[in-house]
């Protein structure tokens, strides 16, 4: 379980996303208790990439609202399998059941606000 210090030494600081891809996130805001949510700003740099994949969580649903800041001038497109709404700049999808991706960004950089939450 992660530690108050855990969570000051990640705060508005960029790391590297979970994907070893090449994307960028910032923790913004987190909450462990009562109804567990994470909030990010997430970089996409020249040459990252999200491959295919799923998130995974145990006897809960996990839902994400992702919201374009800024697109890429070429490549970054945003795919779900099956998401729950999706817009030019709003996706909102469930990472655990459905695969998603993003594909290589060719120029520019793409800014995404995400926003995760996990119900019981």
């Amino acid at each position: 379980m992660a530690t108050s210090r855990d969570y000051l030494a990640n705060w508005f600081r960029w790391r590297r996303g979970r994907q070893e891809s090449g994307y960028e996130k910032m923790l913004i805001l987190v909450n462990p208790f009562l109804l567990p949510f994470d909030f990010y700003v997430l970089r996409f740099r020249e040459g990252s990439e999200i491959p295919p994949h799923t998130d995974p969580v145990s006897e809960k649903k996990h839902y994400r609202l992702n919201l374009v800041l800024k697109h890429a001038r070429k490549g970054g497109h945003f795919s779900c399998a099956n998401p729950i709404y999706e817009s030019r700049r709003i996706k909102l999808f469930r990472p655990d059941l459905n695969e998603h991706s993003v594909s290589r960004i060719n120029e520019g950089t793409r800014y995404v606000l995400s926003i995760g939450w996990v119900l019981g």
